[in-house]
């Protein structure tokens, strides 16, 4: 067998290896979980409380690039691409928080499009939080929060670089959005005109559904300008007047949808476009 092939060899099982090398949590399954395993997106594992079951996605550390570059149609001059790296892994609820989770936990549903099964909406970032310490009363195991921004467009993106997770365009098939105003040109399709069940449309990679439209998530961080410069573990500032909203929503244009499309909104701001995802943190 010729040297040269067999070093090549070498240096395509060691590039095999990188890819397809897993940087597990500390802890799995964790004593709080309900049911839990590994499918094709990777690693999964749900609590359920008074009936209602809530999943969560890991998400392994790494590094990407953030915000959107100059070139991508219909941007906004605050989405400055700059690297971020997530020093750790985390996990991310592969739903908006539903309705039924809602009520079962604050016993009230304050949605204006009312179903168990969609989003719980006309909720304020104080509200999210107001729910996130009374489950984390009941369940301080769980140790629930709101993903920070970097989180939440890592997970989004789920290793993609285009504009959408699966690429340069959308339509309603994909995204609960207006579409009677599509993306960069792109074809007119659907407009609900309310909001759909959070498993009603397709995931993306990581298994995570509805990063794009149906409701606006509220993120931890306050809103700011991006630094320029790389930056590990982004947490925003410690004060600000806003915070953070991503994704788009049922009622948005295309390009409020996009994986960088952030949003400042008072926290006390309540909408029925916009909504929450849990994530969990250490």
């Amino acid at each position: 067998m010729p040297f040269g092939y067999c070093i090549l060899r070498v240096c395509e099982i060691a590039i095999m290896h990188i890819r397809t090398h897993k940087i597990f949590p500390e802890e799995f399954p964790e004593s709080w979980a309900s049911d839990w395993g590994e499918d094709e997106y990777g690693l999964w594992m749900a609590f359920t409380y008074k009936g209602v079951r809530q999943a969560f996605r890991w998400c392994e550390p790494g590094t990407f690039l953030m915000g959107s570059p100059e070139d991508e149609p219909e941007r906004y001059d605050y989405e400055l691409q700059h690297e971020v790296t997530l020093s750790k892994g985390f996990w991310i609820a592969d739903t908006p928080v539903t309705q039924a989770l809602w009520q079962v936990v604050m016993g009230e549903n304050p949605s204006e499009f009312e179903g168990e099964e969609r989003p719980v909406e006309q909720v304020s970032w104080d509200d999210a939080q107001a729910f996130i310490d009374k489950m984390n009363g009941l369940k301080p195991e769980l140790k629930l929060c709101l993903p920070t921004e970097a989180q939440w467009e890592y997970a989004c993106r789920a290793d993609s670089t285009t504009p959408f997770c699966w690429g340069d365009q959308i339509d309603s098939a994909l995204v609960n959005f207006d579409g009677n105003y599509p993306y960069s040109n792109g074809r007119k399709s659907e407009y609900r005109g309310q909001t759909v069940d959070v498993k009603a449309l397709p995931s993306n990679d990581w298994g995570l559904h509805q990063m794009h439209g149906n409701v606006r998530e509220w993120c931890q961080d306050w809103f700011a300008d991006y630094p320029a410069q790389p930056i590990v573990d982004l947490q925003g500032p410690q004060s600000g007047v806003s915070r953070v909203l991503r994704g788009g929503s049922w009622i948005d244009r295309g390009r409020r949808c996009r994986s960088a499309y952030r949003d400042p909104n008072g926290p006390s701001g309540r909408y029925s476009r916009i909504g929450f995802r849990l994530a969990r943190g250490h």
